[in-house]
C-alpha cells in the first residue's frame, strides 16, 4: 500500500465558500420570513426565528473573517501543519464537507481547539488531487511498526 503524498497547499479566502455560506444564510432568512408570514400575529416564536437568522448571519460573517487569513496547509506524510494567522503544528485533518472543488477541513492539534479551513481547488489546481489524496488517506499511528513478513521455507 502506498502512503499519501506530502503536499503543501495555499489556503485563505474562498469566493465559493463565501457564496455557499451567504446562500445558506439567505435560504434560512427566507424560510424564517415565510414561517413568520404564515403565523397568526407576532409572538415569541417569530422573535426567536428573527434572532436565529441574525445570530446565524453573525456566525457566518465571523467564520469568513477568521478563515480569510492567507496561509499554507502542509502534510509531511504523517502530520498536518498550517502557517499564517495562528500557526498550527502536528495536527490531524479530516474532511467535514466535500463538494469536489471545495472542501471544509477540520484540523485538530493536541491540547488545542479545532480549526476549520475552507480549501478551494482554484487556489492551486495542479496540486488539488495530491491534497485530496492526502486528506482522504489513512495515516498509520506513529508507534505502529510494520507487520513481520513470514517467508515459508522451501
Amino acid at each position: 500500500m502506498h502512503s499519501a503524498p506530502s503536499v503543501n497547499y495555499p489556503v485563505g479566502r474562498s469566493r465559493y465558500a463565501r457564496r455557499l455560506l451567504v446562500s445558506l444564510w439567505a435560504l434560512g432568512v427566507a424560510s424564517a420570513t415565510l414561517a413568520s408570514l404564515q403565523a397568526d400575529g407576532f409572538d415569541w416564536r417569530q422573535a426567536m426565528l428573527a434572532l436565529s437568522a441574525v445570530v446565524a448571519g453573525a456566525a457566518a460573517w465571523t467564520g469568513l473573517l477568521q478563515s480569510s487569513a492567507p496561509g499554507e496547509l502542509a502534510f509531511d506524510g504523517r502530520h498536518w501543519s498550517m502557517s499564517g494567522g495562528v500557526p498550527l503544528r502536528s495536527a490531524r485533518a479530516s474532511v467535514t464537507l466535500d463538494l469536489q472543488s471545495l472542501l471544509l477541513v477540520r484540523l485538530e492539534a493536541p491540547a488545542r481547539s479545532r480549526r476549520w479551513v475552507w480549501v478551494d481547488r482554484q487556489a492551486l489546481p495542479e496540486r488539488w488531487l495530491d491534497l485530496r489524496r492526502a486528506l482522504h488517506a489513512r495515516v498509520a499511528p506513529a508507534d505502529a511498526s510494520p507487520a513481520p513478513v513470514h517467508h515459508p521455507r522451501v
